[in-house]
């Protein structure tokens, strides 16, 4: 238990939520815009603050070289493209699924309303440094191997560990001569003990989070370039990144040089504090809802967690643990809306960051060649499936997940339905700066103008691999509420629920809209979104042997056809995704059928494949469960090859 203890606090310790520098913007005008946009369904059918910071950083950063920028592999030198500059805001936590964004009026108005928004952005794994890792390398969890928030399997020291540190986004972008700035949480378990051990490479100007104070809202600690960490205890984190935002895009555009500025918030991530030193555990630990800026406290005192069909459901859901739950009492239910609300507060600093940092680039005559992207680590859950706050599902709320992009010749106010993960996301800034993607990438950048967005709707991959592995952690007072066994009516509350490792894959098109998964018991879930949005009724037909909590008049057909061929080809499917590398992640039914006649799962659908995928295919599985990435725990990991119908004893 002490274990997944550690574990916990790692999860809680998760993300980072990029947003914006500050201008000049009144209170009232933001509540004006809010007032002005009504929430809606998604996806879619000015504050000066004065802090100490001002005195001690506003000027140009210190321009110390990372101990390690000299002994960086300089892959292929490129230079980049003139004048184009990228910023990255990354939020923390934020949902989709939720309707967060329908309470960001400065983001509609700036990014939205002015760009490309993903109807289908998914995370790879729900869960903040993994899928920062994730993002910042290109590559899939289970080849970086940096699968949790703390050591052994994850947190900055395992991202050290697995040599990471000279290969991921900010050094091949600095190496092609571009300046790079970070402010705000980069990963996990990057604390004020090992920062400098070694310092993170790859930046001309960098002010991180440490833990453990990453996550206290009114007691921040950040560390810049190479000097020592500096408290902000009685700032609002948000209001302090807005200062440090603030410098790094004068300095950026002083430079008069291509720039990439990411900028990590930590809103709306529950608010952490620790009694105590020993923040390697959660013994003093206080979690509690995000704390907002005083100006924004009074703010959407009547809003309720969307009420949809899954929210608190009288019937129980999905497999594992998640079955188990059982149904939350009023009381639960007004604490999560006010967590909700609080998340909301939460989110309008970065609101107004964005508008912020629009404005200086506009000023300064650069915007219309500024890419802006706005994204999450992964989503969030708030009693969806009778979940208390928190992540690290597979279901939608936690891994389908904002991306919108503004810039140079993208689309204003258009919304796609290509289908794409943050594994996209290094190749796709690359491109951005007219630098060639590594060849090593799982993912492949992401088209946003002209005929290239159109031809990605036809011919870009309908799948996204998901994964994860270990904890899943009840956010807020209340935990996970689960009725103790052999038929007692008492209830027991669980901080932790472990063996929440598992296998999944989504996988869109015009026809279908499927989730798929294999958790670590060997349990299997199956949901068809396009009838079953909400994911209520799994369709596995292991799930419908055992009893359904929501029976079926009659057998269930996906395009018309029995459920078991479409699973043979989703298994199949999952079972190249969970383990493969590079160009195999991409374009994984060419490791099926090389003879390339088979594209996407409506190919793979034909009747002439049915014994292949339903007797001859290795089936995913697991051995045991496991907290990290252990292959010998994840069962089959080779495919056999589709030989043309003859029998795999020809060929062996």
């Amino acid at each position: 238990m002490a274990t997944a203890l550690n574990h916990g606090f790692s999860c809680l310790v998760a993300v980072i939520l990029i947003l914006a520098f500050g201008a000049i913007y009144r209170v009232a005008e933001v509540e004006a815009a809010l007032v002005n946009y009504p929430p809606v369904t998604y996806p879619y059918d000015n504050l000066h603050v004065q802090s100490p910071l001002r005195d001690q950083h506003g000027g140009q950063p210190h321009q110390h070289q990372n101990q390690h920028d000299e002994h960086q592999h300089h892959e292929s030198p490129e230079t980049a493209t003139p004048s184009t500059n990228v910023i990255f805001f990354l939020a923390d936590d934020q949902d989709l699924h939720l309707e967060s964004l329908s309470y960001q009026a400065l983001v509609k108005k700036h990014l939205v309303d002015e760009g490309l928004t993903f109807r289908h952005h998914f995370c790879t794994v729900a869960l903040c440094c993994p899928s920062r890792v994730n993002l910042w390398t290109g590559l899939a969890a289970h080849n970086t191997n940096v699968t949790d928030v703390n050591p052994p399997y994850g947190g900055y020291p395992k991202f050290i560990s697995q040599g990471l540190n000279e290969r991921y986004l900010p050094v091949w972008l600095k190496n092609a001569g571009i300046n790079t700035y970070y402010t705000g949480k980069l990963f996990n378990a990057h604390n004020v003990e090992n920062y400098n051990a070694p310092f993170a490479a790859g930046f001309t100007g960098s002010d991180f989070l440490l833990d453990p104070y990453t996550y206290s809202y009114l007691n921040s600690t950040w560390q810049r370039n190479q000097e020592k960490p500096v408290s902000y205890e009685g700032s609002h984190t948000t209001d302090v990144i807005t200062d440090k935002a603030n410098g790094f895009l004068n300095d950026a555009i002083a430079a008069k040089k291509p720039f990439f500025l990411t900028i990590a918030p930590v809103a709306p991530h529950s608010n952490v504090e620790f009694i105590g030193q020993d923040f390697e555990s959660l013994s003093g630990l206080n979690v509690t809802p995000p704390i907002s800026a005083e100006r924004h406290k009074h703010l959407f005192r009547d809003v309720k967690i969307p009420r949809t069909a899954h929210f608190n459901p009288e019937k129980a859901s999905g497999v594992n643990w998640i079955r188990q739950l059982i149904q939350q009492n009023d009381t639960q239910v007004e604490y999560n809306d006010e967590f909700y609300r609080s998340r909301l507060r939460a989110l309008q600093g970065i609101d107004e960051l964005v508008a912020g940092v629009v404005k200086t680039l506009d000023e300064h005559g650069i915007l219309d060649n500024t890419y802006l992207i706005y994204s999450s680590d992964n989503g969030y859950h708030i009693g969806q499936h009778r979940l208390p706050p928190g992540k690290e599902c597979g279901y939608e709320e936690d891994v389908n997940i904002p991306l919108i992009i503004r810039g140079p010749g993208i689309p204003k106010g258009v919304v796609t339905d290509q289908v794409t993960s943050h594994t996209d996301l290094a190749p796709t800034i690359l491109d951005f700066f007219g630098l060639t993607p590594r060849e090593h990438f799982d993912g492949a950048a992401i088209s946003v103008t002209g005929d290239g967005l159109e031809r990605a709707e036809r011919t870009r991959h309908e799948h996204v691999n998901l994964e994860y592995w270990g904890f899943a952690l009840g956010e807020g007072k209340y935990g996970f509420r689960k009725r103790d066994g052999g038929g007692s009516k008492t209830q027991s509350i669980y901080l932790f629920q472990v063996n929440n490792t598992y296998k999944a894959i989504r996988v869109i098109s015009k026809q279908y809209n499927l989730y798929y998964s294999v958790w670590c018991n060997n349990e299997h879930e199956l949901y068809d979104l396009s009838t079953d949005p909400y994911q209520l009724q799994n369709l596995h037909p292991s799930s419908l042997k055992a009893g359904s909590s929501f029976p079926l008049a009659k057998p269930p057909t996906i395009l018309g056809l029995p459920v078991s061929k479409v699973v043979a080809r989703l298994d199949a499917l999952l079972l190249i995704l969970k383990s493969c590398k590079g160009a195999s992640c991409i374009r994984p039914w060419e490791v099926l059928h090389p003879s390339g006649d088979v594209l996407d799962l409506k190919d793979a659908l034909k009747s002439r494949y049915d014994v292949f995928y339903e007797q001859e295919q290795s089936k995913v599985s697991f051995s045991r469960c496991e907290a990290g990435y252990i292959v010998d725990a994840e069962g089959p990991q080779d495919a056999v090859v589709y030989r043309q119908g003859l029998p795999w004893s020809t060929w062996t």
